[in-house]
């Protein structure tokens, strides 16, 4: 890959973290103020542990981006109320995708009434951000999922894909968007590096439950990330240079999937923007 593309994509960077008890101390541990930090939401957990992390972690000077699926808002009241909370800890930027929580735990199937809702309060956020599937999701076909990145671009401000492993169907997809009309930025989803034990370790302490959907949904990750030595993205981004450099293609940087090997994920980067002369 090109060093400056991928000078430019490794400086740009969004650490995606779950929030478990140990994941404060890490971040403040190893990862640089000027790098975004995302907090998923957990279908078992709730809200409450992301929304307590974020504002921790934004109260530490940390830019920090909840994740607020429609499928765990109870109602537009519980919309409010997650919306005043999250303002008065300073945060201007969300992400809504749909989750996973079945049933949900309230009237919001999916992301585009609540991107409206938001409207209707005032568009509190500066910046909203929706969810793009380059492979296939498990359960919505493709071309479902390409007309609702349509119908959200009037709300959202930009996109983040969800983990591809495959940079053909990656370019592929981002050319298809494109296409349609789609033009927002997007912040491409890879996963960090992780080590088969971590990964182990990791998928225990976010509960049976959720192990067990995580790995139902996505077999073929598994099997990537358990095989000897791990997984890096390296190999990724190199063959997909040309469709993530392209000016056309509106990359506006990386969303790394950590999977809370945040120092792991973070070595990396400077080993990989060193290696570059970054």
């Amino acid at each position: 890959m090109g060093a400056a593309g991928l000078r430019a994509l490794l400086s740009s960077v969004r650490y995606e973290v779950l929030p478990a008890r140990p994941t404060e101390d890490k971040v403040l541990a190893h990862v640089p103020r000027d790098v975004v930090v995302t907090v998923t939401a957990s279908p078992v957990k709730g809200l409450e542990p992301t929304l307590d992390l974020t504002a921790r972690l934004a109260a530490h000077g940390y830019r920090v981006v909840p994740h607020v699926p429609a499928r765990l808002l109870r109602d537009d009241a519980h919309l409010k109320e997650v919306v005043d909370r999250l303002r008065e800890s300073g945060v201007d930027e969300l992400f809504v995708p749909a989750g996973d929580a079945d049933p949900p735990a309230g009237s919001y199937e999916g992301a585009l009434p609540v991107l409206r809702s938001l409207g209707e309060l005032g568009s509190p956020f500066a910046h909203l951000g929706v969810t793009g599937y380059p492979e296939s999701h498990p359960l919505i076909h493709d071309d479902v999922t390409v007309q609702s990145m349509w119908d959200k671009r009037e709300h959202a401000t930009y996109l983040v894909s969800n983990l591809c492993f495959d940079p053909r169907v990656l370019g592929d997809w981002i050319g298809r968007i494109r296409r349609r009309g789609i033009a927002l930025p997007l912040h491409v989803g890879v996963a960090g590096p992780v080590q088969r034990a971590k990964l182990l370790a990791m998928a225990t302490k976010i509960g049976v439950g959720e192990s067990t959907r995580f790995l139902t949904k996505h077999p073929s990750w598994f099997l990537r990330f358990a095989a000897p030595g791990g997984y890096a993205p390296d190999r990724l981004l190199r063959r997909a240079e040309a469709a993530l450099t392209d000016p056309s293609a509106g990359v506006a940087g990386l969303h790394v999937f950590t999977f809370n090997q945040i120092a792991e994920t973070e070595r990396w980067r400077r080993a990989l923007l060193e290696g570059l002369g970054g």
